[in-house]
């Protein structure tokens, strides 16, 4: 089959359309012919040779699809040939064909279209789980996240809302108009402000219950000057720095604050069926009747994987950047 391949770690002008193994549905599994896929942090950290698939995982760059069911594995039951789906990946999703596990498929409405589907599963399976498995969010409760045009970002703006909490985001000046039509109530540019200072001000002196953060290390005592008591922070990536010096863990008693890490890709599959399980049962219909959605940067061929990567390492993107498999 045809797939984005690179032959060794590097810029985004290593990546080009090449050829890769057939992959062959197991046991519980059926085999998608891919339409369309979408962009994440994942894949560029990839490219570069720094986020090594987990074993067993596809190795091509993907983590999420949409398309249709073209061959069942054995052992499947309840899916028809020909299903339009999406789903999570661990990999494989810049490709024609990937074989999925039952579990992790989500069925399309027959309004949605599959550039749309694509970019849904990663960013909102991880929304979910931070705000609530994770974050454990409830209504009422004040809700800061970083980086709030991200795919992910957008994504937490409009489960927040929809959970009838009150939305504070990060973002760059031009991104705001985005963040506050999807329901953010405080939009901070933080290259200009401290994001600790406005939370507080905006909670009127209470701070934020649960804040989602991807910058990490040099946030981290920002966080905890905007964090409520027994708050919640959950650090989903690293992009400014891992070591925290200096930091004073006073700070984070003081407001009995909880602080959790993770990573999706490479959790058990079985803890993934679950999530699907708990998103589809909770919130799937949503997207039917837009009251969820995804937000869409743009949509590229991708044979334009090359442009596509240099657009989201420039932070250009605002939502989604989907491709079209042609």
């Amino acid at each position: 089959m045809r797939a984005i391949v690179f032959d060794a770690p590097g810029t985004p002008e290593a990546l080009y359309l090449g050829d890769a193994p057939d992959p062959i549905a197991g046991p519980g599994e059926v085999l998608v012919r891919v339409r369309a896929t979408a962009l994440n942090r994942a894949d560029l950290l990839q490219r570069q040779g720094k986020y090594p698939p987990p074993p067993g995982a596809s190795p091509l760059l993907g983590l999420e699809m949409a398309g249709e069911v073209v061959s069942l594995g054995p052992n499947v039951e309840g899916v028809e040939i020909g299903r339009r789906v999406c789903a999570l990946l661990t990999g494989g999703g810049y490709a024609e064909y990937v074989a999925v596990p039952t579990a992790l498929l989500l069925p399309l409405p027959a309004s949605m279209s599959f550039e749309e589907a694509a970019a849904i599963p990663e960013v909102f399976l991880t929304a979910y789980q931070a705000l609530f498995l994770l974050g454990g969010l409830d209504a009422g409760e004040h809700v800061l996240v970083h980086a709030g045009a991200s795919g992910v970002g957008t994504a937490v703006i409009q489960l927040a809302c929809r959970a009838g909490a009150a939305v504070h985001v990060t973002a760059s000046q031009s991104k705001h108009d985005l963040c506050r039509a999807l329901g953010a109530v405080t939009t901070i540019d933080y290259r200009v402000e401290a994001f600790e200072a406005r939370v507080w001000e905006a909670t009127g002196g209470h701070g934020a219950d649960v804040i989602l953060d991807f910058i990490g290390a040099p946030y981290l005592a920002s966080n905890v000057k905007a964090l409520a008591v027994d708050g919640r922070i959950v650090v989903l990536a690293t992009m400014g720095g891992t070591i925290a010096e200096h930091f004073d863990l006073r700070a984070l008693f003081i407001r009995r604050g909880t602080l959790a890490t993770s990573t999706l890709r490479n959790r058990p599959p079985a803890y993934k069926a679950d999530l699907t399980a708990r998103f589809r049962d909770d919130a799937w219909a949503d997207f039917a009747i837009g009251r969820l959605h995804a937000v869409i940067d743009s949509v590229m061929d991708w044979a334009d994987a090359t442009e596509a990567h240099r657009r989201m390492e420039a932070n250009d993107n605002a939502g989604k950047i989907v491709l079209r498999v042609t």
